[in-house]
Parts: structure tokens; sequence; C-alpha cells
């Protein structure tokens, strides 16, 4: 219907509508009204206004009209005078009656979030790389040079990281932190079985061992007596009491010759003087001591092919594996003495190239050993320093073939490398026995300044020959 208004003097033309407007027009109203906004409109009042808006009126009202409120609009645009509508939930809508929705705010991670995550996930990265890659690539050598346990104490910590920044009054947020845990717990199931850690050293149960056991000694020296005093040496060796010594590094090294600084080591007859009655057997940088009688001396890998002339340089370089078979009574033990190459050397300028000749040299040295064990029909007791931490899979074969003698040690964590000021944390030295030689006892001795190697020393029986 039409709608007159009288237009007081002075002001503008009434606005006239065409007809009645439904309920909840969207029609604008013009800027400026000055009087409550009126429900049901979303629009702005027209500019200028300064009467109450025209009932039912869906075009803007004109400026200057005086009338009566509008009781179906909704909201007034900028400039309105008056108490804001009940049903209101949103933002305003635009000049052309639109409804808009407020922006959502996107949560960010701080620095401290996200450099977790990423630890966490490059962490996870890297311990299945390693599981794939150990043993198979030779550039692995470089990272299997962590200490094994890292493994355990990484996915540890990072785990440890969540509760600990609540504590500080910075919580990690749901997603980051369902992240951090998932991966610090699929990282420690992957490295667990690689950390080194002794599983054994709580059971207890352990066998007495019998009258006749066998004490023996493994041991690198660190090249002999070569910085030490030569009587405290020997007495260190005497006061082990072994039956069978396993020694590394009976050799001098001169610093200055760099890779070629092998030097033969002096004569061991001050050793056959302090052990009456002992056999020694020695082969490049190995010397084996026995108070058992020696049968054989088969050699094993390179050392097999070397030629009888060959110089100390080459046979220190071969001879890395030495076999005695020795006579216990009326049984056969094969001890293998042995020393794999170091894979690290960061005096040459072919920094890689050294890891891969060496990664070369030490798994001809490995299969020779593998091949010679696999084959030998006697108890085998393989002792050593293989330059060889328990998360490397180079030793895999052989470890899955025989028995590791720490598995008797009461030790959580038995590693053997460095002896002195610095925590030891990598077992480069191994003994292993096949399954049918018991071992009763396995400890580490701490070599009294001699060397930077801890001693090991097992208690071994033999089978009884049936």
């Amino acid at each position: 219907m039409s709608a007159a208004h009288p237009t007081p003097p002075g002001a503008a033309d009434p606005a006239v509508s065409d007809g009645p407007a439904p309920p909840d027009a969207l029609g604008p109203v013009a800027s400026g009204a000055v009087g409550p906004a009126v429900p049901g409109v979303v629009g702005p009042v027209a500019s200028g206004a300064v009467g109450p808006a025209v009932p039912g009126v869906v075009g803007p009202t004109p400026s200057g009209a005086v009338g009566p409120a509008v009781p179906e609009v909704v909201a007034a645009a900028s400039g309105a005078v008056g108490p804001a509508a009940p049903p209101v939930v949103g933002a305003v809508g635009s000049a052309a009656g639109g409804r808009a929705t407020a922006p959502t705010a996107r949560t960010r991670w701080c620095p401290g979030t996200r450099l977790l995550v990423a630890v966490a996930l490059g962490w996870l990265l890297l311990t299945a790389l390693h599981r794939l890659l150990t043993g198979r690539w030779w550039f692995w050598l470089l990272p299997d040079l962590l200490p094994p346990v890292a493994y355990v104490l990484v996915p540890v910590l990072l785990a440890l990281a969540v509760p600990a920044a609540r504590l500080l009054r910075r919580p990690v947020p749901s997603r980051p932190r369902t992240v951090v845990l998932t991966a610090a717990a699929l990282a420690l199931g992957l490295g667990l079985p690689d950390a080194g850690l002794n599983r054994y050293a709580l059971t207890g149960g352990r066998v007495a061992p019998p009258a006749d056991a066998l004490r023996v000694l493994v041991w690198n020296t660190g090249y002999w007596d070569q910085d030490d005093d030569p009587d405290a040496f020997l007495r260190f060796l005497v006061a082990q009491r072994a039956d069978v010594y396993l020694l590394q590094e009976h050799l001098y090294w001169d610093a200055t010759a760099g890779l070629r600084g092998a030097r033969p080591a002096p004569d061991p007859s001050r050793l056959r003087a302090v052990f009456p009655g002992y056999t020694v057997v020695a082969r490049g940088e190995l010397l084996t001591l026995s108070r058992y009688p020696v049968l054989a001396r088969p050699p094993v890998g390179p050392d097999a092919v070397l030629p009888a002339e060959a110089d100390s340089g080459r046979v220190f370089a071969a001879a890395k594996v030495l076999r005695t078979d020795l006579a216990v009574g009326d049984r056969v033990l094969s001890a293998y003495n042995v020393h794999l190459p170091v894979q690290l050397n960061l005096a040459p300028r072919r920094f890689l190239g050294f890891v891969a000749e060496r990664d070369a040299a030490r798994r001809a040295q490995l299969r020779a050993l593998e091949a010679d064990v696999a084959a030998n029909p006697h108890p085998v007791l393989v002792g050593g320093d293989f330059n060889t931490t328990p998360a490397m899979g180079d030793l895999r074969p052989l470890r899955d073939r025989l028995r590791d003698a720490a598995d008797a040690s009461a030790a959580g964590y038995p590693a053997t490398w460095p002896d002195g000021r610095l925590p030891a944390l990598w077992r480069l030295d191994w003994t292993l026995t096949s399954p049918a030689v018991r071992v009763h006892r396995y400890e580490l001795r701490a070599p009294a300044g001699l060397s930077d190697h801890r001693a090991q020393q097992a208690l071994i029986s033999l089978p009884e020959v049936s």
C-alpha cells in the first residue's frame, strides 16, 4: 500500500513505497538515520536522515525524512543511533544486503614446537635409514659412529619433552604432540634392537662353572707397552690369571709416518719368561698366549694368500684374524684373535675414499672369518677389537651364528671404549662363542691406564666329548 507522511517545513519529500514490504525486508536503510535501528532490515540507513524510518519501506529513506521507525528493520549501517536488533548473530552485511562470515584464525606453532616436531621426524627417518643401510652401504659407516645407546635415549628424551613443556607452561598443541609421541615410539621400536643393551643383565640364574673352566682374556693393548712402563704392563697381564690371552696391537706406532706407522713390537721373549709353560703365537699385530698346547694355526682371510716373503707392513695390513686350535684335555677349542681395520681416519685428504677402502678391507676379513667359522667342526671362541658397535650391521651374520658372551654379564650396557676420562659409550670389543660353549661369567676390566680399551674376561666351559 502507499504511505504518506506530513513533511515538516524545510524537510525533503517523504519517501513513498510502491507497495508493502514483506517482513525481514533486505533493503538498505539510509546511513546516518537518527533513531533506533529497525529489526528485519539488513542495510544502511540513508545518509542525513533526520526522522525515523518509514514502516514497510524497501528502498532507502530520503535524507531528512521524518516518520516512525520501521519495525522490520534488523540492523543499521554506520552512523545509525539506536540499539542493535536482537536477531543479529553474525557480522553486518554489505550495502548490497549480503551476510559476511567472521574469519577463522589459523593456529600457528611456535618455533619451539616446530623444532620439536622436526627433530622427532628427523630422528625417525634416520633410524629407519639406519635399519635399511647399515652393513649394506660403505657410506653408512659414518652415521654408524653414533653411540648405540642413542637409539634409546633420543626417543625417550623426545617423549619426555612433551610433559616438560607443559611444566614450563608452554604446552605442545594436540596435533604436534601426537606427531612427536608417535614418531618417538616408532623410532624406539626400530632402534631398540641396535642399542647395545644387555637384556640378560637382570635375569641372573647363571650356572656355576665346573672346575676345569677356562679363563680367557681379550684385550686391545693400545700399542703394547709403547707409552707405558713395560714392567707395569706385564704385571697387569699376569694379574689377570687367564688360561688364554687374545691380545691385539702387539706393535709400536710411529705417528710421524701416518698410515704407514706400524713398527714391530719387541720380541716376546719377556712374555715367555713371565708366562712359563705358555705357548706364544704372534702374527702381525696379533698375539695369542695359551696355557694349552697349540695343535694348529690355519691362516684365515687375506693372510692365507700372503707370500712368505711379505714384509711387516703387508703382514700388518693382511693378518687381522689369527686362528689357533688348542688342545683342552681331549677336546679342541678354536680361538680366533681378531682386530678389524678402523673405518675412519681424519688425516687423509681422500676422506670418503679412505672410508670406502676400509669398508672393503673389513668386509674381506669378516667374510673370510664367517666362512672359516662355518666350516670349523670344533667349538669356537672369537674375540678381539672389531671396531664395530652393536648398531652396525657388519657383524650381524657372525652374531646370528654365534652367541654373545656379554649375555653372561651383569652390565646393562657393556661398553668397552673409551676407557679414561670420557664415558665409555661404544662397544667395539667382542667375545663370541659357538652355542656348544657355555659362558659362565663375562666381565670388563679397567686397563689401569695402559690402554683406551677395557679388557674382556670370560669364564667358559667346553661341551663334554660324546
